[in-house]
């Protein structure tokens, strides 16, 4: 991912969720994948996908079963 396409994916998720502290960071030493805050806290991983030179993204997201006791 280049800086042009994760300022993109970051304008987008900003728009999707109505939240603007939504932020997606490049990933050191990767070039297929970012990592997407909301604020300060980890969120998940958007991937590229680019199977059938048609270019998608896949966001990935853990929910740890502690973080549903706390809900």
């Amino acid at each position: 991912m280049n800086v042009q396409e994760v300022r993109k994916l970051d304008s987008y998720l900003k728009r999707l969720f109505g939240n603007p502290r939504i932020r997606v960071v490049p990933r050191p030493k990767k070039d297929d994948s970012a990592e997407v805050y909301i604020g300060e806290e980890f969120v998940g991983i958007l991937f590229v996908d680019d199977e059938d030179d048609d270019r998608s993204y896949q966001f990935q997201m853990a929910i740890l079963d502690t973080d549903l006791d706390e809900a």
